[in-house]
């Protein structure tokens, strides 16, 4: 494996995917805007240590925005609520719609940022690796990191498309109504090639035995410190602390 660049990046992956893991559920359990809005915080500072903050910065925000129009368009206009802030058309725009939007977009953001920092500073190789010789059986592991690969493979492929349609004149990059006409050219050849990706990669795992029974001898290995497997379990009892105050009404 190659070197990495800063101490986040060494850390094992399976203490960062803890990291990220907890971080999401977290922020999606404590709700309001304080532990959504600290967790937020923590990641920007990890990122920042793994000298990744701003490609992170970006990542979350093109991952969350979409959402966030959604979840603020309908909160806003159908949530209802005592406060009345103001009216368009047959919708009341309520203070308790607001708050709840704005609630949901810290959540996505503090989701997107754990997320986004694992996606950033984990290779995905190395992570597959560490899942096997902790005996998770090889088809698991291959799905982890399939989805940890996923969104970035589409996002590049979805890209390369449209730069192809576009040199053959479409128009990808005008109005709404021209970009809504140019979308089928592009979801067409990105569902096809998406198909044909998972063909080839099927065919190259069995022609490395993937499908092989038995436990595999992995020459190689993470390496992982008793400090970071105590830093897993603190992490899993906080969460565990966090869900029982939630439940009890301490938070």
């Amino acid at each position: 494996m190659p070197p990495t660049p800063t101490a986040y990046h060494r850390l094992n992956p399976l203490t960062k995917a803890t990291i990220a893991t907890l971080g999401s559920l977290a922020a999606f359990v404590a709700g309001g805007y304080i532990g959504p809005l600290l967790i937020l915080a923590a990641m920007i500072a990890a990122a920042a240590l793994g000298r990744v903050a701003t490609q992170l910065v970006r990542l979350s925000l093109i991952l969350t925005l979409p959402l966030a129009v959604s979840v603020v368009l309908v909160s806003a206009l159908t949530r209802p609520g005592e406060t009345v802030l103001f009216v368009i058309g047959p919708f009341d725009v309520t203070a308790e719609g607001v708050d709840f939007a704005a609630q949901t977009v810290v959540r996505l953001l503090a989701i997107s940022t754990s997320l986004g920092l694992f996606t950033l500073t984990t290779d995905p190789r190395a992570f597959v690796l560490d899942l096997e010789r902790r005996g998770v059986p090889p088809r698991l592991a291959f799905v982890a990191v399939a989805t940890v690969e996923a969104v970035p493979i589409m996002a590049e492929r979805a890209t390369t498309i449209a730069e192809s349609q576009r040199a053959r004149g479409l128009d990808t990059e005008g109005g709404v109504r021209g970009r809504l006409r140019g979308l089928l050219p592009i979801v067409g050849p990105m569902i096809l090639s998406s198909l044909t990706d998972v063909e080839e990669r099927s065919l190259a795992l069995e022609t490395r035995a993937f499908t092989r029974p038995g436990r595999r001898h992995l020459l190689w290995a993470m390496p992982d410190s008793s400090i970071q497997r105590v830093v897993r379990w603190l992490l899993l009892a906080g969460f565990v602390a966090l869900v029982a105050g939630r439940l009890a009404g301490w938070i």
